[in-house]
């Protein structure tokens, strides 16, 4: 009998859900999709080691040697995201998502600048645009932002996507994919209705895309949906028929794993009955979104989360440019360390809250008691740069 994933794969684009190229080469997906936190994962692997100080050095020449540390960090993000894309797009023969800063989401006109200056660094790599698509926060201003891109041929994927008048309003503003987070939807339920389980049809984020599926197709919208953020393969399973599914290399590796009959759930042609068509306007988006109690809290946390990764990413970036240009510009960056990891705000860093390797912290850590004061960061950094050199 066939697996899981074969059979998955005949009826569904399977994604991978993740940034690191090994994983990538392995399950072979169509599509792959990327966000900071994925990116931040794979930079602790040393074998990326080179593509991350490929970025630092291209946006210290880009930018100017007297640029501030911050200014080639900020810059470095773009390019160590492109550069992790063109990697995938060697792997996968189709597209890769690759995101927006979190903390434009709010902002219409810098998500599409930002979103601008993405698919140029890939163009100047050789990449044609409809490879690669823009990842954006379903916000409003987001869906606003994708929908001007879409207009000039960049498309998009609009993601932290959890409430029905999101899905509208993307299907609306005529975007190339949404990616609605099935997972985060139930952990929602979870932590708010006292249950701890639910079978895969009768979970809530299953729930939530088989409506905007049928919905879409009843009514004739383009808009793909990929669901995203799965918990277990039984959300999976009975999601088998939806336009894509972006799944970890954990959940990949099960379904490979699993020999068992997958019968189609959703189907595009013949898609189930559902609500009459609506339309969705600024005024109207807010009213059901602040309507949506789930739906406001986990978008709000996703880009809290998403930001949060870019912050954290920033800082080993900045860490690693000055390992890379002797130690130097290690002093801009000791307070924004020291901030990032001092998770509980109670001026010290335990080696639990640290974000990056043992060995470092190790080196600053001069009195061995196993927490960091600021004093330590600025007096023993140089030491840990070498170190990290080494």
């Amino acid at each position: 009998m066939a697996t899981l994933l074969d059979q998955l794969s005949s009826m569904t684009v399977v994604v991978a859900d993740t940034g690191e190229l090994e994983a990538i080469r392995t399950f072979k997906p169509i599509d792959t999709t990327t966000n900071p936190s994925l990116i931040l994962a794979a930079a602790q692997i040393p074998a990326y080691q080179d593509l991350i100080d490929e970025a630092l050095k291209l946006s210290r020449e880009r930018i100017g040697s007297c640029a501030a540390v911050e200014e080639v960090v900020h810059e470095a993000l773009d390019e160590i995201c492109v550069i992790f894309g063109a990697e995938i797009l060697k792997i996968v023969p189709g597209r890769v998502s690759t995101e927006v800063d979190a903390r434009l989401s709010f902002d219409t006109d810098a998500t599409i600048a930002k979103a601008k200056k993405i698919i140029s660094l890939y163009n100047d790599l050789g990449i044609p645009s409809d490879r690669v698509l823009i990842k954006i926060a379903s916000t409003w201003e987001g869906i606003q932002a994708a929908k001007s891109l879409e207009k000039e041929g960049i498309h998009c994927n609009l993601t932290l996507l959890f409430g029905f008048c999101q899905a509208v309003a993307c299907a609306e503003a005529e975007v190339t994919l949404i990616s609605p987070f099935v997972g985060r939807i139930l952990d929602w339920h979870k932590a708010n209705t006292g249950r701890d389980f639910y079978k895969g049809y009768e979970d809530p984020g299953v729930i939530s895309v088989t409506n905007i599926f049928n919905y879409y197709k009843t009514y004739g919208y383009k808009t793909e949906i990929m669901g995203a953020s799965f918990r277990n393969i039984d959300e999976i399973v009975e999601l088998a028929g939806c336009d894509l599914l972006t799944i970890s290399p954990k959940l990949l590796d099960q379904l490979r794993s699993t020999e068992a009959p997958l019968l189609r759930k959703l189907d595009a042609d013949n898609p189930s009955s559902t609500q009459e068509q609506i339309s969705i306007d600024k005024t109207s988006f807010a009213e059901m979104l602040d309507r949506d109690r789930m739906a406001t809290e986990k978008l709000e946390e996703g880009i809290r989360g998403f930001s949060k990764a870019i912050e954290t990413l920033e800082a080993q970036l900045a860490h690693r440019l000055a390992v890379l240009e002797g130690g130097a510009a290690f002093r801009h960056i000791v307070q924004e360390i020291f901030m990032l990891n001092d998770l509980d705000g109670d001026g010290c860093i335990t080696r639990e809250e640290w974000l990056g390797s043992d060995a470092v912290f190790d080196a600053l850590d001069h009195d061995h008691d196993g927490r960091l004061v600021q004093e330590d960061v600025r007096s023993g950094l140089g030491a840990a740069l070498a170190l990290d050199s080494v």
